[in-house]
């Protein structure tokens, strides 16, 4: 699609009608308009196949944004995971007695990760994640924990906002409300940042003897120095708490299971989600049999955690990731995106910082962020693509996309450029500039 205007009259009734009917407009913070451009962003989708994206008034994009929100590492309505799937519900995906397939889930994961002896399943990242808080605290018989990086909404997070407003941050995102979160949870989360020992050791000295665990993801911005990996184990084994890795946006990516066996982090407990279903619900927790055998001792369980559809997906999924040596494609697709964004950039004299790890790669301006980047994904759009200031690599993603994205690039970042010198990015915008932080939708 190569237009002067968007056509979009469809996505922005049904936006319209959503803020009326749903809080906050969406289920997902990531997915909400505002993160993007409201008034444009087309929100919706009807169609998605390989990295192509049909809107409801059947806009064609490539998606050179955050790819599923990382959960779609193959791609979108990959074959092979939805033929198995398909073959799944078809047999049915539910029953009294459980599905085998989660016993092979479970050995397959074990496998890819020796360290580990058992395995539990869940549905979503977030409850994935308090099910392993829950199974270090009932073996701890203790409370706080100390972490790093974003681990979801869930209350045992959010507490850490209760005793310091802004806790949180620094950690992922800013303005984390957490009303509705008990009070009396104040002081049980109490965070560090990563690759700052200081702020470790600090962060557990607070917890004192009531430290249950330490939680972390294993990558986000930066990648982890031998000290600081050094530090974090010498403390669980003074301690003697468990280490739980968060593997939700990091796993399987730049490698075959946890980014942890390629960092030299090792962990109690490691949580998976998002890319283990390549879009369909499943999260796993594993771990150490002398840590993961606790959870039969608290009330850790759910319907919808026992369904077929998730392990039948999630086998399907590692299966061709490790075939077909994923991690290094998408590392590759991710550092070309990456050199387009700097060389455009420098060639049209734009201010941007370029983070992350290949491949969850982002940039931002230097300056006035929010409507350059609202621009950008305006004028995209009308190119054929979304994008964002993010973006994840898909299997599915090819070279030739890449460059296709990369002419495009060029020319927006051209008119930028010349918006910028001409004081007029804001007038140029067809919608609400990006939006940072948490806020309300309405």
């Amino acid at each position: 699609m190569n237009a002067t205007t968007l056509n979009n009259k469809k996505s922005l009734e049904l936006q319209r009608k959503a803020v009326k009917l749903i809080p906050g407009m969406t289920q997902l913070l990531s997915k909400r308009p505002d993160r993007y451009s409201r008034g444009v962003w087309p929100t919706y989708f009807k169609e998605a196949k390989g990295i192509e994206v049909v809107d409801l008034d059947d806009n064609r994009y490539l998606d050179f944004s955050i790819g599923g929100i990382g959960a779609t590492v193959l791609g979108y309505a990959d074959d092979d995971v939805n033929d198995a799937v398909i073959s799944a519900i078809n047999k049915g995906s539910a029953s009294t007695l459980n599905c085998y397939e989660e016993v092979q889930l479970a050995e397959k994961l074990l496998e890819l990760h020796p360290w580990a002896d058992m395995a539990r399943f869940a549905r979503g990242g977030g409850e994935a994640m308090s099910i392993a808080v829950r199974i270090a605290r009932v073996a701890t018989g203790k409370d706080k924990i100390v972490f790093c990086g974003y681990h979801g909404w869930c209350d045992w997070y959010l507490a850490a906002n209760l005793g310091k407003k802004g806790a949180l941050d620094d950690q992922w995102i800013a303005g984390l409300n957490p009303n509705g979160v008990p009070k009396g949870l104040c002081g049980t989360a109490i965070p560090f940042y990563y690759n700052d020992i200081k702020s470790f050791e600090a962060a557990v000295n607070e917890a004192g003897d009531d430290l249950a665990a330490i939680v972390m993801e294993p990558i986000r911005n930066f990648y982890p120095n031998k000290e600081f990996i050094d530090a974090i184990h010498t403390m669980t084994k003074t301690k003697k708490v468990p280490l739980i890795i968060d593997e939700i946006s990091a796993g399987f990516r730049i490698c075959n299971g946890g980014a942890h066996l390629k960092l030299g982090f090792n962990p109690d407990i490691a949580v998976f989600s998002k890319a283990l279903g390549n879009g369909f619900c499943c999260s796993a927790i594993i771990g150490k049999k002398q840590i993961m055998e606790y959870a039969q001792d608290a009330f850790i369980t759910s319907t919808n955690w026992t369904e077929r559809v998730g392990s039948v997906a999630a086998l399907a999924m590692i299966d061709k990731f490790v075939k077909n040596d994923m991690s290094s494609h998408l590392v590759k697709i991710a550092d070309m995106v990456w050199n387009c964004w700097d060389e455009a950039a420098k060639k049209y004299n734009l201010e941007i910082h370029i983070g992350g790890f290949k491949p969850m790669i982002h940039f931002s301006f230097n300056k006035n962020h929010a409507c350059n980047i609202a621009y950008f994904t305006q004028e995209m759009l009308k190119k054929g693509f979304l994008a964002g200031s993010g973006f994840y690599s898909m299997f599915a993603h090819k070279e030739e996309h890449v460059q296709k994205y990369k002419l495009a690039l060029d020319d927006v970042f051209k008119s930028l450029s010349i918006a910028i010198s001409q004081n007029k990015v804001e007038e140029l915008l067809e919608g609400a500039p990006a939006a940072s932080g948490f806020q309300r939708i309405n």
